[in-house]
């Protein structure tokens, strides 16, 4: 774990010491998330919104590197008997490497932390925390796609999937599934 820690440190300080050109700045999005896996047949896509700030470091003038840290709203709708919800809020720290493949148009991919900050099972008639049941920590894999259309603002489209499982008990493995409609400002 040491090994991971210090290598991650030596690639950011090598990319800030590098950097032609770092660029702060703030998003908020629409978020289509699910849990996907075992028995999840009456799961459906759950509604809810992700908010945070982010670092532009440019590496080239093709390549960047983008770290990000977002609060996030996912989980999923259950349809069928006993209507409800599982409300789950992250705080999300993605770090994608980014690629302009044109003008204004670039591509990413990269790896996601997740820190669990609640998690609830909610129905008519009313709620239960279950987050003694979830794990504490998700990881994800992102990719995605980014349009500049003026100077300081972006649209983007990001898929998340989930790579770790959710349950922190029992033979069930379920992940999140995230869809990120955002748009963000850099300062």
């Amino acid at each position: 774990m040491k090994k991971i820690l210090l290598t991650a440190v030596a690639v950011f300080g090598f990319a800030f010491a590098n950097a032609q050109e770092t660029k702060f700045g703030a998003k908020a999005g629409l978020n289509l998330s699910n849990v996907t896996g075992d028995n999840t047949d009456d799961n459906k896509m759950k509604v809810g919104f992700q908010v945070g700030a982010f670092a532009n470091i440019g590496i080239s003038e093709q390549f960047a590197v983008q770290p990000e840290v977002l609060f996030s709203t996912q989980g999923n709708k259950i349809d069928g008997p006993g209507d409800g919800s599982v409300e789950l809020n992250y705080i999300n720290i993605p770090i994608m490497a980014q690629y302009k493949v044109a003008d204004k148009f670039t591509l990413e991919a990269g790896p996601q932390i997740g820190f669990l900050m609640s998690a609830k099972l909610k129905f008519d008639g009313g709620s239960i925390d279950v987050k003694d049941q979830i794990n504490s920590t998700d990881f994800g894999i992102g990719v995605g796609a980014g349009y500049d259309v003026a100077e300081n603002i972006n649209l983007g489209l990001r898929y998340t999937i989930g790579v770790s499982n959710l349950n922190k008990e029992g033979d069930d493995k379920n992940a999140n599934s995230n869809l990120a409609f955002a748009i963000g400002y850099r300062f």
